[in-house]
């Protein structure tokens, strides 16, 4: 951020339009820097508030005086923002973060309407929009003079959450192997959010050079993500007793029928997606396939047993059950059941 009271103007005509035809930058969370304007949209809330607390923490780094406010888009009152970025007497830096911006009223529109026209240059305003419909034109003017953007959409895809996990142990300075991110993630579930906060109380609690699996296993062997892809190993392996044991210990201690199946599908279809791809190195499958080569290397120990009508009857199976669970059986419980039984059974 420039000095404070220096506010420069761009009177060019040709300047805007130049500046107008360019796209707004994406940087991500950890990257972002204090600028002018700078636009945090996504619903993914993990992300936002690390793209924030970034950009404050380079703020105070550069200027330890530097003035923070945070404005409630819903609650907004008019001029507040004219106010709150306004040069200090006293100097000093200023971050505003406008929060909820999806939620903004009529006041809050028309003050950053008109702020985005002639924005001042020694403060950081942060515009942190969910990406709703709502107020997307305040984005569509933020964009058009190019302000920095931090895109903070949901991470659903396993792979991405897997990536997601690592990326949290390198920025810790931590090494941890593929087969622990793996199971991590595989333990926490699908809140991002808790997934990071997993990382870093592992990272806290495990102080040896390299993570390994049965660190994971130690902390995080109790949840019912983790029991659910036990259930699975042990229906893949044919062990149907203990699969069933298993099954019946995680419904007993509050596991839903849905994750369950998901965690058995995973791992069929991971089988089968080996067993279809045939000879070649794990590494340079792994990309086409959409797996680790870890991964693509323990399915091939575990298809020891099967043929391709034993995976055929298991992947029936599975269709059936996802149906039902999802839905479209009377009995969820009973198909869960029935799907370990027969995927267990399904192995010569």
């Amino acid at each position: 951020m420039a000095a404070a009271g220096a506010r420069s103007r761009s009177t060019s005509k040709s300047a805007s339009k130049s500046a107008s035809k360019a796209k707004n930058p994406i940087v991500g969370p950890d990257e972002v820097r204090p600028a002018p304007v700078l636009l945090v949209v996504g619903a993914e809330g993990v992300l936002a508030d690390r793209a924030v607390s970034t950009v404050l923490a380079a703020a105070r780094a550069a200027d330890p005086e530097t003035e923070v406010e945070r404005m409630e888009a819903a609650g907004y009152l008019a001029g507040k923002l004219s106010v709150a970025t306004s040069p200090s007497l006293f100097g000093g830096g200023k971050v505003v973060v406008l929060e909820n911006v999806e939620q903004a009223n009529e006041a809050l529109v028309t003050d950053v309407t008109a702020y985005l026209r002639d924005p001042a240059q020694d403060a950081c305003v942060v515009i942190r929009h969910s990406g709703a419909l709502r107020a997307r034109p305040l984005l569509e003017a933020a964009r058009a003079i190019n302000a920095p953007e931090v895109s903070c959409q949901p991470i659903t895809r396993d792979d991405e959450k897997v990536e997601f996990a690592a990326d949290e142990f390198r920025r810790g300075g931590r090494k941890i192997t593929p087969a622990a991110v793996r199971a991590l993630v595989d333990a926490v579930g699908n809140d991002l959010r808790e997934l990071s906060a997993s990382c870093s109380q592992l990272m806290a609690d495990d102080e040896t050079a390299r993570i390994d699996v049965d660190s994971v296993e130690r902390y995080f062997g109790g949840r019912v993500e983790v029991t659910g892809f036990k259930v699975a190993d042990a229906a893949v392996a044919g062990h149907a007793e203990e699969a069933l044991v298993l099954l019946r210990h995680a419904l007993a201690t509050g596991a839903d029928p849905v994750p369950l199946v998901a965690a058995v599908a995973m791992k069929v279809r991971g089988l089968a997606k080996v067993s279809a791809a045939g000879r070649g190195s794990s590494a340079s499958m792994a990309k086409s396939l959409g797996m680790a080569p870890w991964q693509i290397d323990r399915a091939r120990r575990e298809l020891n047993g099967w043929d391709e009508s034993g995976l055929a009857t298991a992947v029936m199976a599975l269709a059936e059950a996802d149906a039902a669970v999802k839905g479209g059986g009377r009995d969820p419980v009973y198909a869960v059941e029935r799907l370990v039984l027969t995927v267990a059974r399904s192995r010569r």
